[in-house]
């Protein structure tokens, strides 16, 4: 059976090295913008459809609570663009049922929590300003939709910060490069933006923020269109919220497999491109990015793990009151890079720097036990990573206990565990930590968790992690599981529990 989960592990190493983009899944925001931003693009048709495809059967779209909020907006303002452009009914049906389940979901007001999203509280704004406009021109032909009424901006958003960038960009000032991700809120500001070009990679790291630059021309030869025929490529038209992330994926999955143990062949010209990346301040997890902590310490911490240590030093610049930023002036602090960078300094060594962080991670934690996260939707993630770190570490004995206990009280009937379903994802985060609990009661919950990941379906693994909407990282939710599995499997007990457990006739690993 190891022999089994190392082959597979060398199988996703073998496909990610071949892969340009990575690995990730459509999105439903994203392909919105190209669909009312670039009509013109080769499968446009295809896009549509699967807007269309991926409504719900309440009108909207998106994952759970304030996740839909985004989504909703992006496809509603997108079909009812397109049933301006061409009459199409079903566009016009589909985006009449969106503005219905945005007040239905969230009321008038769209009293919504706001999940902590990249660029959320301006790409908001920008959308309910162009449904409203749509609104307006509908009633002025005589058309009336939600029943005459507008949509406000909802609690946690930032109008007047989005009028700001707007305004200096048409006076052709250069904004923050963290903006050029998220260019397409700037609307007609960003056609053409001076401070900013495309290359073969688009711009920001984003098809959204590419198509928006390229103000709907899309003519052969021009910087962004050949990015935008590729990246759609995987998904038939749909395109990905982010790409290329070739560094964030590698990272993640050589990182995940050395924690785990797991010994894999990496192939040179990989740990060779991971060095190069990095620079005086760090890497980024795609092209078009800046820089960050997290990217940084998981790069620095897989490459240690290969036995390619590279100094630390672009790291110091992340470091603020105790703990590290993810990058300059962010809004909030993130504990799984905190947790990332506590890895990354202690595979050079213990350090001052190393217990402070440590520090820091156990006082984030929940009453609870457990830890939650800006980068991913689900405790379980926040908590694993935590977890982990400060067993590397050595540190953080009680707030491990507490975390062990949380997992264990929050298991599902069925063996797994989900903040809104029980996912593989999920199950794999807390079988990692169980297996080094190294107690009975903790063998037997990662037997069945075990269970649960073997006999999950050859299906898609739902969207938990965020960037603008939730995404599926699908190499890296795979690489979890397959390190989950090892780790159980190394202890004899619960290798012993999963074989009486185990589904027939085959494993799987999804």
């Amino acid at each position: 059976m190891t022999a089994d989960l190392a082959e597979h592990a060398h199988h996703l190493l073998r496909a990610m090295v071949t892969d340009p983009y990575g690995d990730f899944s459509p999105s439903v925001y994203e392909t919105a913008r190209l669909v009312s931003l670039l009509p013109a693009l080769a499968g446009h048709a295809d896009r549509v459809a699967f807007l269309l495809g991926q409504q719900a059967a309440d009108g909207g779209w998106g994952g759970p609570e304030g996740y839909g909020l985004l989504p909703t907006l992006s496809a509603t303002e997108a079909l009812l663009t397109e049933f301006r452009r061409t009459g199409a009914p079903a566009a016009a049906a589909a985006a009449e049922q969106g503005l219905r389940a945005l007040f239905t979901r969230w009321g008038p007001d769209l009293r919504v929590r706001l999940p902590d999203t990249v660029a959320v509280e301006i790409l908001v704004p920008s959308l309910v300003s162009e449904l409203n406009a749509h609104l307006d021109a509908l009633t002025a032909d005589d058309i009336v939709l939600a029943g005459g009424r507008r949509l406000p901006h909802p609690e946690g958003t930032h109008p007047a910060l989005l009028e700001e960038l707007r305004r200096l960009a048409e006076a052709g000032q250069a904004l923050p490069d963290k903006i050029l991700h998220s260019l397409e809120a700037l609307g007609p500001a960003a056609h053409g933006a001076g401070f900013a070009r495309p290359g073969e990679n688009g711009l920001g790291c984003s098809p959204a923020a590419t198509a928006a630059w390229l103000g709907g021309d899309v003519a052969a030869g021009r910087p962004g269109v050949r990015y935008l025929e590729n990246v759609q490529a995987r998904h038939g038209g749909a395109v990905p919220v982010a790409a290329p992330l070739t560094v964030f994926e590698r990272s993640w999955v050589l990182s995940t497999f050395a924690d785990a143990g797991l010994a894999v062949t990496v192939p040179d010209e990989v740990l060779d491109g991971l060095a190069a990346e990095i620079g005086p301040h760090g890497l980024a997890g795609g092209a078009g990015l800046p820089p960050d902590a997290d990217d940084t310490s998981t790069a620095l911490y897989a490459l240690a793990a290969q036995g390619r240590p590279h100094p630390l030093d672009c790291l110091r610049e992340y470091h603020v009151d105790g703990h590290f930023c993810t990058y300059p002036d962010e809004r909030t602090p993130s504990v799984t890079t905190n947790a990332h960078v506590l890895q990354a300094l202690c595979a050079n060594g213990p350090s001052e720097v190393a217990g402070r962080v440590a520090s820091w991670i156990v006082d984030q934690q929940h009453p609870d036990g457990s830890w939650t996260d800006k980068w991913h939707a689900s405790p379980y993630y926040a908590t694993a990573r935590c977890f982990l770190a400060l067993a590397g570490s050595g540190r953080g004995v009680t707030a491990r206990e507490r975390a062990l206990r949380w997992i264990a009280t929050t298991q599902r009937p069925d063996g797994s565990w989900g903040r809104w379903q029980g996912t593989f994802e999920e199950t794999a985060y807390a079988v990692q930590v169980l297996a080094r609990a190294g107690e009975p009661w903790a063998d037997e919950a990662a037997a069945r968790g075990c269970a649960f990941l073997l006999s999950w379906p050859e299906a898609a693994h739902p969207p938990l992690w965020h960037d603008k909407d939730l995404y599926t990282p699908g190499r890296i939710v795979r690489a979890e599981g397959i390190a989950a599995l090892h780790l159980a499997r190394r202890r004899p007990r619960i290798a012993a529990l999963l074989t009486r457990l185990e589904p027939a006739p085959a494993e799987r690993t999804a």
